[in-house]
């Protein structure tokens, strides 16, 4: 399996994001893969490491998550492939978690985004971000569920 880090969704991707008729609540899976060193577009010498400047970008948008009835659910950094094959892990993963795809996409369209965005690009080499939707009696059980 060939895996193909992006920064930005594809023009299909972003469309399929847009599709109408999905409202309830996703999960967004992130899978980080981080520069050594972070380079801004704008040309700013920058002492930080990738890892840095994402990770001002993490502070500013877990704020910006609430905002929007959204919620950081969990991120950590990745140790080890426990199972199967890959070329090159991820640093880092994360989940958020937003009650529609429309307040991610009001998110994204917020001022206060468009000005924490440039940590993010100045940080990633790459991204996952795997769309998640919690089914109905699913295998696994919230601490809570009967």
């Amino acid at each position: 399996m060939e895996v193909n880090n992006k920064v930005t969704p594809s023009e299909a991707q972003m469309q399929g994001f847009l599709e109408q008729g999905h409202d309830e609540p996703i999960y967004m899976l992130n899978l980080l893969k981080f520069k050594e060193r972070a380079e801004y577009e704008d040309g700013r010498d920058s002492d930080l490491t990738g890892e840095q400047a994402y990770g001002i970008y993490g502070q500013a948008v877990a704020d910006l998550l609430v905002k929007v009835g959204g919620a950081p659910v969990f991120s950590a950094s990745v140790e080890r492939l426990m199972l199967g094959e890959v070329e090159d892990l991820w640093d880092s993963a994360a989940i958020a978690m937003y009650p529609s795809r429309q307040a991610m996409l009001t998110m994204i369209s917020l001022p206060e985004y468009q000005e924490i965005a440039v940590h993010r690009s100045a940080g990633l080499e790459g991204q996952l971000n795997i769309e998640l939707v919690k089914p109905l009696g699913g295998w696994f059980m919230e601490s809570g569920d009967d």
